[in-house]
This record gives C-alpha cells, sequence and structure tokens, in this order.
C-alpha cells in the first residue's frame, strides 16, 4: 500500500530537473490454473484467487486483488529500448479487445523473425516487479501476413488468418500485455480480462477507443495519414489492425500507473474497456466507483449516457487525466470500426446527435464539462501544480498551504474550470496552476471536485502529467520523488474513498470557482468555443 503522507513529504517549493528520457526507454528498463492454449501449450499453475477452474467468478473474495499480489511477479514483462521489434517485422492483433476469464482470444500474427513465443503478463504491483507472468505458449510458426488495405476514408484493415487461440482459462480479471518474442525483438498487444459484475467495487476503464484513434499503424490514424498532415487522415479506423510503435503505447503512458497503485491498494477491482461501457448499458451498474485512466479522448453517446447515469445512482468518477471526453464517435461494424470525422460538416451523418465532431460543438453540443466538470484546455503544457484549496479532504494532513507547488504534475494535455453553462454549481477548484502557452496568453491548469445529489464524487486532476507521476519520476516533465510521493499519495487516498461509496456523503463539494476570478471565455485556450445549447 502506498504510504500516507505526512507534512514533511511534500516540500513547499518546486525541484526542478533538467534532461529528459525516451519514453520506451523509461517503461522498459529493467525494473528495481492449469493454462492451455490451441497452438503451443501452457505453464503449469494454481488458479487465481477468487476463480473457479473455468475462470469465471465464484463466490468473489473482496480480498482478491490483496491475495492475486502476493503472488510470484517478475520484471520480465518489460521489453528494452534496443529490443522493440519494428511494426512490419512483428505484429499482431486479437480479436477483441477484452474477453471474460475463461474465454479463447483468437489471436492474429505477423512475422519475418521466426518463431513466435506469447506470454501473457497481468498488469499489477507484485512487490514492485509490475506484473505477473501467468501463461507462455511454445515457439509457434507464423509467417509475413498479406499487407493491409486502405479504403476511401483511410481506414486500415488487416485480414490475417487466426494463429493461435489462447486460452484464458484461471487467469484472473485485469489489463494484460501479451508480449510476443521473435528473433530476438518483441513487441506488445494489449488485452483487458473483463470483470462480470461491477457492483460494488472500483472499476478501471481501460480507453480502448482513444488507443485506436492515434493508431498511426498501417499509414493512418485519426490525426494525420501517411505524409503526416491532417488532411490525410483516417475517418474511421479499425481495431483489425496492430497497434502502432511498441504495441501499447497507451496503455504504458497513461494506464499502467493507476493500475498498479490500484492493485497495491488491494482493494476490490473491476475491470472494463469503453467498449464495453459503449455496449452495454448496464456494465458500470451498482460500482461503487469508476476511474478514467490518463487518455479518455473518444466518447461514444453510449458511453457518456453510461457514466452520467452510474453518476446518477451514487457511483463516483475520477478523470486521472486531460481531454476527456472531447471528441464523439461512433463504433460501427459490431464495434470494430470507430469513426470520428472531427467535422460536422464533413460527417455525412445529418440531422442526428451522433455527428462526429466535439462534444462542445454544433450541431449538438453537450460539452465535457457537465461530466468532468471541466473543459479541455491546452497541448502542450509544462508547468508546476499550484494548491488551490489545501483543506481539501484528499489534502488533509500533508502540510501543504495555498500557493504551494508541486514539480511538474501539470504536463502535457490540461483542462481549465469555467463559468458556464454546465458547470457543476458546487465546483471546488482544489488546484490552479498558471501554465505559459507559446504564442498566446498564459493560462491555468485546474484540478476540480463537485458532488451531486445522488451523494457521487466526480474528481479531475485537469492534466496528464498526474498519470507520468504515479509511474514514477520523469526528468522530462520535471517530475521528482516529492511529486511522485504527492501524485500517489492522493490517488491512493482518492481510490480508498472512492471504493468506500459515495463521497459526497462525507465530503460534500464547497463550491469557490468565485475565488479564482475565472472568465467565462475560452481564447486562452486551443480546445474550441463552447457552442449553445
Amino acid at each position: 500500500m502506498a504510504q500516507r503522507g505526512t507534512g514533511s513529504d511534500i516540500p513547499r517549493r518546486a525541484v526542478l530537473l533538467a534532461g529528459g528520457a525516451a519514453l520506451v526507454a523509461a517503461c522498459t528498463s529493467p525494473p528495481a490454473g492449469p493454462n492451455r492454449a490451441a497452438t503451443g501449450s501452457g505453464t503449469a499453475g494454481a488458479p487465481p484467487p477468487g476463480t473457479s477452474q473455468a475462470g469465471t467468478t465464484a463466490a468473489r473474495d473482496p480480498g482478491w486483488v490483496r491475495a492475486e499480489n502476493a503472488r510470484t511477479g517478475t520484471g520480465a514483462w518489460r521489453i528494452p529500448a534496443a529490443r522493440a521489434a519494428g511494426e512490419q517485422d512483428l505484429a499482431g492483433y486479437t480479436d477483441t479487445v477484452s474477453v471474460l476469464p475463461g474465454e479463447d482470444v483468437p489471436l492474429r500474427l505477423s512475422s519475418v523473425l521466426g518463431p513466435v513465443t506469447v506470454t501473457a503478463y497481468r498488469l499489477g504491483y507484485y512487490g514492485g516487479t509490475g506484473a505477473r507472468s501467468v501463461w507462455r505458449s511454445q515457439p509457434i510458426s507464423v509467417k509475413r501476413q498479406a499487407a493491409p488495405t486502405t479504403d476511401a476514408l483511410g481506414t486500415v484493415r488487416c485480414a490475417w488468418p487466426v494463429t493461435t487461440r489462447v486460452a484464458t482459462a484461471g487467469w484472473p480479471e485485469g489489463s494484460y500485455l501479451l508480449r510476443l518474442d521473435a528473433g530476438g525483438k518483441a513487441r506488445y498487444v494489449p488485452l483487458t480480462l473483463r470483470s462480470t459484475s461491477t457492483r460494488g467495487r472500483l472499476v478501471l476503464v481501460s480507453a480502448v477507443t482513444s488507443y485506436q484513434a492515434y493508431n498511426q499503424w498501417g499509414g493512418h490514424s485519426l490525426y494525420k495519414g501517411p505524409d503526416g498532415t491532417f488532411g490525410t487522415r483516417a475517418r474511421a479506423v479499425s481495431f483489425d489492425r496492430p497497434y502502432d510503435k511498441v504495441g501499447a503505447l497507451q496503455v504504458l503512458n497513461f494506464e499502467i500507473g493507476p493500475v498498479q497503485l490500484a492493485e497495491k491498494l488491494g482493494l476490490d477491482l473491476a475491470y472494463l474497456t469503453s467498449w464495453e461501457v459503449h455496449h452495454d448499458p448496464g456494465a458500470l451498474a451498482g460500482a461503487a466507483g469508476v476511474v478514467s485512466l490518463g487518455h479518455d479522448e473518444y466518447w461514444s453517446i453510449p458511453m457518456r449516457h453510461a457514466v452520467e447515469q452510474a453518476r446518477g445512482s451514487g457511483t463516483n468518477l475520477a478523470f486521472l487525466g486531460a481531454n476527456a471526453d472531447y471528441w464523439r464517435v461512433r463504433l460501427d461494424g459490431a464495434g470494430r470500426l470507430l469513426t470520428c470525422y472531427k467535422s460536422a460538416a464533413e460527417d455525412p451523418v445529418k440531422g442526428r446527435p451522433d455527428s462526429t465532431a466535439m462534444w462542445r460543438a454544433d450541431p449538438h453540443p453537450d460539452p465535457e464539462n457537465s461530466l468532468t466538470g471541466m473543459l479541455y484546455e491546452a497541448f502542450p503544457a509544462d508547468a508546476d501544480l499550484v494548491v488551490h484549496d489545501p483543506d481539501f479532504f484528499l489534502l488533509a494532513g500533508l502540510g501543504l498551504q495555498r500557493g504551494d507547488r508541486v514539480a511538474g504534475l501539470v504536463a502535457t494535455e490540461i483542462d481549465r474550470a469555467y463559468p458556464i453553462h454546465g458547470t457543476p454549481p458546487n465546483l471546488q477548484v482544489v488546484a490552479h496552476s498558471p501554465v505559459p502557452i507559446a504564442g498566446k496568453a498564459p493560462t491555468h491548469s485546474d484540478l476540480t471536485y463537485y458532488t451531486t445529489s445522488s451523494g457521487a464524487g466526480v474528481l479531475s486532476v485537469g492534466t496528464m502529467g498526474w498519470c507520468t507521476a504515479l509511474r514514477g519520476p520523469s526528468p522530462k516533465h520535471r517530475i521528482d520523488s516529492a511529486s511522485v510521493q504527492f501524485a500517489r499519495t492522493v490517488t491512493s487516498r482518492l481510490f480508498t474513498a472512492m471504493a468506500a461509496g459515495p463521497l459526497g456523503h462525507a465530503h460534500a463539494a464547497r463550491g469557490n470557482l468565485d475565488s479564482i476570478g475565472a472568465s467565462p471565455s475560452t481564447s486562452t485556450g486551443s480546445g474550441g468555443p463552447v457552442a449553445r445549447s
């Protein structure tokens, strides 16, 4: 369990560090149930706590996460930068972003490096190693597969045959990395073993829609085409292709930190992806809390409604990044196609609320501030987090005063609170951090909290630097050990309080938005104007 902080843990000064390192190097350097598969053989092992031989939840022990993390972990899940395979040399993708424990995972592989060994690692704490190996295949004969096709929308699709079906009998729920090894090189395929029920549990939701939006494998993402320009971007992207770079960059960037911390705390966790939140209106029924993990930008209308409905039933929400719920998308083709034209004028769907533009934009504006409490503000950001309300319950006992700084926590993309329609009337600003923006007037990043009549509490950190800090120090972002301790202490307290029940019952928000003198104009940011609804 993360240590609770005291006043001496958090210095009242910003310690600024210089230098930087490639993310892949930082994430992949060495760290301080019987299983089976259709191809290859699995390693033997007892079924994990709280599951039956078939892998389904059997009278789940609320302490199952603590028991799971008492098992032997390994640092072998990490891929050193020098061993990362080229995108066309070794690659793979699954037929689904998640499965229930016990279900098979169809895995489609391509390799020019020879036979492939697949190892499944469950992410967690495991004594600081970060993951546990739950299964490994024998070497699998794999050939180079056909090149993908690209249609008029820039949608890249592969039609590779199924190479093997990985059976997950005996695997516990959780966030997984399938590591592919061939010819001394390696890469990942992410996978979630989703929970059958979220009732009474803290739910960690992997943002697979954002994974795919940023995926440039095959030449096209929702951001650019092969020539690197926005104009040649895809208007729809397919899950039927591998992920680019090391294969799980969004997981390594924004999700692994909070997942490992939550597992270390031993809370009763549930795991879902944004795909289930979209397709199953009851997926969040009765959940104690829902955590959006760091970079959760692309939301469909069913996703938004499901989370709002959960909040209305007393489910706590936490947004551990920035820029959440910014683009409205559609999931088509049984959920294997993510459509986002980023322009209502260009989208052929006319006159419907699911036109794919910004949530704040015409023709059907529903800005994100009514959910997260804030609006997306700007990119890039590099600043210290500045405490505004040291009496906030998650900061109690840390010895902080208004104006104290935490080095480097405001990084990459940021959110800001605005006194506009949709902002919760009791929004409590906990941190209000000045941020310089190149070529524009300075702006701010805010950390906010509000509560609802259902008792639900909603906390938004307003910075992508938060999840960076949960991973550990980052010289690139000036995040030092004191910043890491601050972020981990606050997040540990947040997760523990969310899991205990509706936050608003014990910690009603104290609205103080007026105290920061915020302007309703969004001209300081790059997120765009808010259309009138």
